[in-house]
């Protein structure tokens, strides 16, 4: 299963959507996921790919981890996961 994919799935059950109803221009409020939802799936994203996120829950602006839409989640996933391999 890819990252995109894993994501996804750890997104749509977050929001107790299917993971077809997530789109990549999906926002988290878009999909109803409101802030403990949010720090339920930075950890759930972080539990499955063995990496640490770079999130402040009490500050999300503050963080360098764009939590914009799905599709800048996906892409911040893949780069973690690139930098925790090499």
């Amino acid at each position: 299963m890819s990252i995109k994919d894993q994501v996804i799935g750890i997104i749509a059950e977050q929001a107790v959507l299917e993971p077809s109803d997530v789109t990549l221009e999906s926002t988290l409020e878009d999909l109803g996921i409101d802030s403990l939802g949010l720090v339920e799936s930075i950890f759930a994203i972080e539990e499955a790919f063995d990496i640490s996120v770079p999130f402040n829950a009490n500050e999300p602006q503050q963080s360098d981890f764009d939590i914009s839409s799905v599709a800048s989640i996906i892409a911040g996933i893949e780069k973690l996961v690139a930098e925790q391999k090499s």
